[in-house]
């Protein structure tokens, strides 16, 4: 499958089982493919592709962020991105993003047989703040993020070497 940076993909369950972060959202087992995720990829290496799940818990993430605001020294969240997936507003989780390679990828989401997509200008925040927050990962800012990115980055890098 050709993976389309700026498209929404599921992931596999094999993902999980092989990287083994419990801080991962995980795939839900009641038959629903969830969750999605925004793709996009990797500013180093054309391979690897993150993923950024969104949800509709909106009001959830909400107080979340005013909280996170409050006490932010620059008044700026670069973790959590509210926007419209579908006409919906939906939040989008930098916090809970990860690097992951085409073989676990299981599927597009198609809704009435058109892949979903986001404006423009959703897309260019979304990636502008998640690629400042994964460069400031790896400076050592682990903190940001709830996975361990780059744990999890060697392992798919690992793989594509194993591959080839």
């Amino acid at each position: 499958m050709k993976i389309e940076p700026g498209k929404f993909y599921f992931v596999k369950d094999s993902f999980f089982e092989k990287v083994k972060d419990k801080e991962l959202l995980q795939n839900k087992s009641n038959g629903n493919k969830r969750p999605c995720y925004f793709c996009f990829k990797d500013m180093h290496n054309n391979d690897l592709i993150w993923f950024v799940p969104i949800s509709s818990k909106v009001e959830k993430y909400k107080n979340i962020y005013i909280h996170k605001l409050k006490s932010s020294k620059n008044h700026s969240i670069d973790t959590i991105v509210f926007g419209k997936v579908n006409g919906v507003e939906n939040v989008f989780l930098i916090q809970n993003m990860f690097p992951c390679i085409e073989k676990y990828v299981s599927s597009q989401f198609i809704r009435k047989n058109i892949p979903v997509i986001i404006t423009k200008s959703l897309q260019d925040e979304i990636l502008r703040k998640a690629n400042k927050i994964i460069l400031l990962v790896e400076k050592g800012y682990s903190n940001l993020v709830f996975p361990n990115i780059l744990k999890i980055k060697e392992i798919m890098i690992s793989e594509l070497k194993e591959k080839s």
